[in-house]
């Protein structure tokens, strides 16, 4: 198994709070999500996941360009256009069930 560190900023943050994780196992992805965390805090679920997950796409994007050299923004829209490729047209079948609750 091979895990990511926790960055540096959440380990020396006790309110810190861990919203996501992806794992690809068995031949699948396999998702933890911390969700209801923003509507319990009267903000919109659906549209502070959206927020995060752009957030995650400039990362990536900021990491690409470190690494290799490929400017962000063209980083960006192909995530983006392969992002609303999978959305209309999934490659795989979502499997699977949310499990509320946490360690």
């Amino acid at each position: 198994m091979r895990t990511l560190v926790i960055p540096p900023a959440a380990q020396r943050d006790e309110n810190a709070v861990q919203m996501l994780s992806a794992w690809i196992a068995e031949k699948g992805l396999h998702c933890t999500l911390n969700l209801g965390i923003w509507e319990a805090n009267g903000k919109p679920e659906a549209a502070a996941w959206g927020i995060l997950l752009a957030d995650v796409i400039h990362h990536i994007a900021n990491a690409i360009e470190e690494e290799h050299g490929v400017a962000a923004a063209v980083t960006i829209e192909k995530i983006v256009k392969s992002l609303h490729a999978e959305l209309d047209e999934p490659s795989s079948k979502v499997k699977g069930g949310f499990h509320p609750g946490h360690t």
